[in-house]
């Protein structure tokens, strides 16, 4: 089997996460910090070390602002959720997934806020000045996607994050598909709130992610239960990261997070030198047999999405699933507006994402795939 479909997560895990998760599973099952006894301690001061590691990753200097969440998805909608200015005003990206765009909907929908979407005027992803010509009396935050999971378009989102800091805007950059592949720096880049997912470029286990937070803003909680302080207070604890961070919270799969970002910042330059190469092979070869990508030649952070002829998308996965052993990924991928602005639909896109352990081979091996499904499919 080859597995190409890293952006929903990636398949192949380190050896050190595998360890780190085991290990965890041995030596610190205790309910961390809600326990007086030596167990309970001892797996507090992991989860700490991780929360430490996640914060000088980020370049932040308070790790209580490291808030673990299930996935990306939750960190977004905390953000989002737990900020709302009623009768404000929101600017988000066509890049966005439904993560963010679902919870914009309902807030929406429930006359919270109005929000607007930012269409990206070049090729290469959102600018500046696609924000500023959404901009309203009324924002309050900008959500801008790093790198878009359909085709890997780039925000830039340090020009983004300085406009946002001039004028008091709240800046949620969401970093599901960019963490790990680009360092990512909080106070340099001003953002205030940054969504992570572990289980896609940290090669994490899945059902792990956090919100990272800088100083500036706090969203409310969205969540509410025990957090093992002030447990005979029926209200939520105002410390951090308590207040976020209600239930019981899984120390296996945080431990697993940051041996996957050790294992990043070990290899960073080896990783993403890897993917570059293997991604610009890809998009060469697929043009050089007539095959549309919707992918950027410079762009080369794994995530690359093509057609071949007007064949359905989810077919052509199928077929190479089925016949190939490829496992790539039709369909639209959880972002609907940036299928609109491909003109990708109904069609969809097949969406091909790479990781560290995918090999030259392996590319090879698509590429005649494609190459055959091509004149089999378009009688060409």
């Amino acid at each position: 089997m080859i597995y190409l479909d890293n952006s929903a997560t990636t398949f192949v895990k380190p050896k050190e996460v595998i360890k780190a998760v085991n290990d965890s599973l041995i030596h610190y099952s205790a309910n961390p910090g809600r326990s007086g006894h030596i167990a309970s301690i001892k797996a507090a001061l992991k989860i700490e070390e991780a929360r430490e590691r996640v914060a000088n990753h980020f370049g932040i200097t308070s790790p209580e602002n490291v808030i673990w969440t299930q996935n990306c998805t939750e960190a977004l909608n905390l953000a989002i959720l737990g900020s709302v200015k009623e009768g404000g005003h929101i600017v988000c990206t066509e890049n966005e997934h439904n993560s963010v765009l679902r919870p914009l909907e309902y807030l929406k929908n429930t006359n919270k806020i109005t929000y607007s979407v930012a269409y990206q005027h070049n090729s290469g992803g959102i600018t500046l000045d696609d924000i500023k010509k959404e901009v309203t009396p009324k924002t309050y935050m900008i959500i801008c996607n790093h790198i878009s999971n359909v085709n890997g378009d780039i925000c830039e989102i340090d020009k983004i994050g300085k406009f946002c800091k001039e004028q008091g805007y709240i800046f949620l950059v969401d970093g599901a598909q960019s963490c790990g592949h680009i360092k990512i720096n909080l106070k340099t880049s001003n953002i205030d709130y940054l969504a992570v997912a572990g289980h896609k470029g940290f090669y994490a286990p899945q059902s792990i992610g956090c919100l990272v937070m800088n100083d500036n803003f706090r969203p409310k909680p969205i969540r509410f239960g025990g957090t093992g302080t002030n447990s005979l207070e029926l209200y939520q604890p105002d410390i951090f990261p308590e207040r976020l961070e209600s239930g019981t919270i899984s120390t296996p799969l945080i431990l697993g997070l940051e041996a996957g970002i050790e294992f990043v910042e070990n290899n960073f330059s080896e990783i993403n030198e890897k993917i570059d190469d293997l991604t610009t092979f890809l998009n060469f070869e697929l043009h050089k047999i007539g095959i549309k990508t919707y992918t950027e030649p410079e762009n080369s952070f794994g995530v690359l999405s093509f057609n071949i002829g007007d064949i359905d998308s989810s077919e052509v996965a199928s077929i190479l699933s089925e016949k190939y052993e490829i496992c790539t990924r039709g369909g639209f991928h959880c972002a609907p507006l940036k299928h609109k602005a491909l003109k990708t639909i109904p069609q969809g896109a097949i969406r091909v994402s790479i990781s560290y352990f995918n090999s030259f081979t392996e590319i090879q091996k698509l590429i005649l795939a494609v190459k055959h499904l091509s004149k089999s499919l378009t009688n060409t």
